[in-house]
Parts: C-alpha cells; structure tokens; sequence
C-alpha cells in the first residue's frame, strides 16, 4: 500500500494505465489541464492498436492492426489535439470502399456523392437517388450525431441538438434507425443489391450479424462518413497517430515508461491512490489514475474483486468479447488482379459475401464454428498511400472475424489463411503468384503484441446494443467513473466502444477533471457514487 505522503515511490497527479491511443488520448488532455502525467505501459513500444511495422518485406510496411480510419479523421477528440501540428497528415484512395458480390459485380462508394449514387443505380433503377436522398439526411444530423457518439452518457448536448434540429418526430425516427438491424435498414432505403450490401458490410465491422439489433447504426454510421469524409490514412501509416499523441504528450511535460507493467491499482478508503508495476515498484498518484486496459483486466486483475460490490464482479461474469480476429498481411510484386476493375481504384475491399452470405457467416461464428466461406475485409493500402510499398508493388493486408476463444490450435489457423487466399484467388486470379512475403496475426498472435486483444478481441467487448450506452461494460451509468474513486476507465471497454477516435479516453479524463475540481468536485463524486450504490447494492 502506498501511504500519502511518503517519500519512497514516484509520483505523478495522473497516472495512466497504457500507451494505446486512448491512454494518450487521456493523457495529453490531462496535460493541457496542467497536470503533471505519468504514462505506465506494459510493452515496450506505445500505440497499442494503431501501430505499423515491416513483417513481410523489406520495404513494404503494414498496419499491424488498425488502418483506414473515418471515425478518427472525423472524431472531435482527434480533431481538437491538433496532431497535424505534430506531423499528423491523411491520405486517400481515389474510391473509398468497394464491396463485391458473389457474382462479380461491385458497390463502389467514392467521396463524389454522384459516383457512389451512380454505382448504386446500376444495381436498381432510383437507389442512386435514395443514397443522396440518405446522405442530405445524413448531414442534417451528423454533428451532433458525432457529438452524440464521442461525449459521456447521457450525451445532453447533441441529444438536445438532435432534437432541436429533427423536432420530436425525427428524433424518434432517428432513435429507431439506431436500434434497426442493418438487414431491415437496408430494405427500407434500397431496392436493389447495392445499397444494402454497402452498409450491411460496414456493420460486419463489428461482432454483429445483419439481423442483429442495432447493426443497422453502424452500417449506417460507417457508410455516411464513408461519403462524407472517407476512409483515410495517416501518410506514414498508423504509427504516424501514435507518433503525433506521444509527441503532442512529451511537448507538454508528459512522461511514458515502457516495460512497466501494471499488476496492482492500490486503493485506500474507497479511494486509488497508487500502482504497483511488476517487480513491485511503487508509483503515487495525487489525483486519478485512468486505465486504458479491457474491463475485466482492470475489475478482477488491477483492482481485485475484494475491493468491488459483489454485484459489479458478477455482473462482469456476463460480459461478452467480440469475435476473435485473423489478419494477414502480404508483400505482392504488383498491385491485385481484380476481374472487377472497379475494385483496383478502392482502398477497402469487402470480399466474399452478399447480404445472406453476410448472414450465414455471422450464423457460424454465433455458434461457435469457423465459417468455410470467410467474408473479408481488406485494405489495399499502397493504392491509398504509396509510401507502403515500392512503385508498382503492393502492400495488402486482410482481417476475418472467427469465434472468440482463448487457444487456437495452430494448424486451424494455417487452414483459414488457406481459405482467405481462395477468396482472394477466386475475385483476383493470379494473386498468389505475387506474393513475395506474408505475415500471419492469429487471436494468440495479436493478443501477444498486444495484451489489450485479449483472444484477438479488436473492440474491448461486443457491440451488441445489450453491452453498450449506460450497459457498458455492465449495467451502470455508462461513463468512465467506477467503483472506485478517482479510477477511471479509459479504454474500448468504456462508453462509446471500440474503434480509433479517442472517445473513452477524452471522457475518463474529463470525469477526471470534473472529480478533482475544488467545489463541484465532491458534489460530482456524491452523485456518481450514488449511482453506483444504486446499481451494486
């Protein structure tokens, strides 16, 4: 136990339980507070999942995890630490997202509203007018919506703009669209293939299947920004955000200590006063420490469940991870042979599925199998920055969604990379024959990297609407606070969720300012603790 007051361990007023991007998030917004920060991360490098490297060439560079990043390009939080200061700049493919179907015809959305809307009229007679028709809906309502998505729960102020602008009527339009799965949102704004197959593999970003409750947001969400402000990169790769936070914290008096690993938050009175790192060294904080780790890491393993309400620890026996993750990366001698031209111009590619071979996959990895026909996601990231590969070459990667376990024998892995580059054989003939190095991620191997993937879980928990807002991570009130005071929750596993724009950062540390303010501070933290005796007792 560290005691206030003594001279032994080092002290900070802030201490920040790993480097990924919403510790650094949290970090630098403590900064401009004028605290004194003290980063603690468990690896030896920082960025957690947005981080880039050369696995599988000389020459060729990948994103290790994250890449192509519209939440982050239009994120608030993001925007407003001001990285292009920092050496922070964005690039673009000239198509943003192709998805191909079975047969050989593609989907294209491009930034130009009237190309996506003709790609989709070929599909159906009029859906190229009910994509714009969406967008001008779309851009009534995306700043607040974004307001809505990156502030604490309750989100007061864009829920009161959103209102304000749709009136009661579209408000409660607008409340059902969040709730509606991507299957049934797609019928009802599209007439052919297209359109719904767009933002039904927009959704299957996440651990959801198109039929689920509240697919439908995301697909739409991710689809909207899509033509808004695409789907850019860093130029560099996704180092290049990391590389702009650390800068961005360091300029301002902030410290990051690699290979320290957090295995103890310690707490006096109800209250965290301290860290123990592995090799039991003591560290003081003053005023908060914000862990951007999971939640049950933070709950059961930092804090311990003798600290807790019994009825939080078994709460957290409920809580779900997404799907476990395989991502490959390849080094090919030139750029792939797509049948379908319109997909050589898109830096995403969704591969392998239409709308029911969408709903089949989810099927399997709901029951726990690993799907024979993989849908894919994949990033042809030369074609939107050349800096990742020699001219005329290629530096491709793809990720597939498998059900969430701990252990993945190794040859089942090596069976599902065979079948990813079948798919990709199949739509782009001639691949295999370019690649001239891979790089295999499986669950274990990213987990491993990355000790915040836990079982290659990208989103810090599902997505599903029964774990998120004010259920998020369990049931509660849906923000950074915890249990314990002046501990805050600063990762994926907070509200708004997974996904890189800095949300769950920036909000443990504005309840951390708010909790340490010298008047309304206590007041914050009677109403915060008793709304957790509320829901614990």
């Amino acid at each position: 136990m560290i005691s206030p007051g003594s001279t032994g361990p080092e002290r900070a007023d802030a201490i920040v339980i790993g480097a990924g991007h919403n510790g650094l998030v949290a970090a630098n917004l403590l900064a401009d507070a004028g605290w004194d920060v003290l980063v603690l991360e468990a690896t030896e490098v920082p960025g957690g999942a947005v981080r880039s490297g050369e696995v599988t060439a000389p020459g060729y560079l990948s994103d290790l995890y994250s890449s192509f990043y519209p939440l982050g390009y239009a994120s608030p939080v993001l925007r407003g630490l001001d990285l292009d200061r920092h050496g922070l700049r964005w690039r673009h493919a000239p198509d943003v997202l192709a998805h191909l179907m079975p047969d050989g015809r593609a989907a294209v959305l491009n930034r130009d509203p009237d190309a996506t809307a003709a790609s989709l009229e070929a599909f159906a007679p009029g859906d190229g007018g009910r994509w714009l028709t969406a967008y001008d809906e779309w851009r009534q309502v995306s700043r607040p919506m974004l307001d809505v998505v990156t502030r604490p729960f309750p989100p007061v102020r864009g829920g009161l703009d959103l209102v304000r602008r749709l009136r009661v009527g579209g408000a409660l339009r607008l409340a059902r669209r969040l709730v509606v799965p991507v299957r049934k949102l797609g019928d009802e704004m599209f007439t052919g293939e297209g359109g719904p197959a767009l933002l039904a593999g927009c959704a299957l970003h996440t651990d959801l299947s198109p039929e689920e409750a509240g697919s439908g947001v995301y697909g739409w969400l991710l689809a909207m920004l899509g033509q808004q402000v695409g789907w850019p990169v860093p130029d560099g790769g996704a180092q290049r955000i990391t590389d702009a936070l650390v800068a961005r914290l360091t300029a301002r008096g902030g410290r990051i200590l690699y290979g320290a690993k957090v295995d103890r938050v310690l707490t006096a009175r109800g209250r965290a006063v301290g860290v123990r790192t592995v090799g039991g060294s003591g560290w003081q904080a003053r005023r908060a420490i914000l862990a951007d780790v999971p939640a049950p890491a933070l709950y059961l393993d930092l804090v311990g469940a003798a600290a807790l309400p019994p009825r939080l620890v078994e709460d957290l026996a409920h809580f779900r991870w997404d799907g476990s993750t395989l991502k490959v990366d390849w080094a090919l001698s030139a750029p792939v042979p797509w049948t379908n031209r319109a997909v050589a111009t898109a830096g995403t590619v969704h591969l392998g599925a239409d709308l029911d071979g969408l709903t089949g996959y989810a099927a399997d990895l709901a029951r726990g199998l690993v799907p024979r026909d993989p849908f894919l996601l994949v990033g042809q990231m030369t074609l939107a920055d050349p800096s990742h590969s020699p001219p005329g070459t290629e530096s491709l990667w793809s990720y597939t969604h498998l059900p969430f376990r701990r252990t993945w024998r190794t040859e089942d892995v090596a069976a599902h990379v065979d079948r990813m580059e079948d798919v990709l054989e199949a739509a782009a003939p001639g691949f295999r024959s370019l690649v001239v190095g891979r790089h295999v991620a499986g669950p274990a191997d990213l987990e491993d990297a990355n000790p915040s993937l836990v079982g290659g879980a990208l989103g810090g928990g599902t997505a599903a609407a029964y774990q998120q807002l004010f259920l998020r991570p369990i049931p509660g009130l849906g923000r950074a606070d915890t249990p314990v005071d002046r501990l805050f929750l600063a990762s994926a596993s907070a509200h708004p969720g997974g996904g890189v724009h800095g949300a769950p950062g920036a909000n443990a540390a504005r309840a951390a300012l708010a909790r340490d303010r010298a008047v309304t501070g206590a007041v914050y933290h009677r109403l915060i603790d008793a709304g957790h005796r509320a829901v614990y007792r």
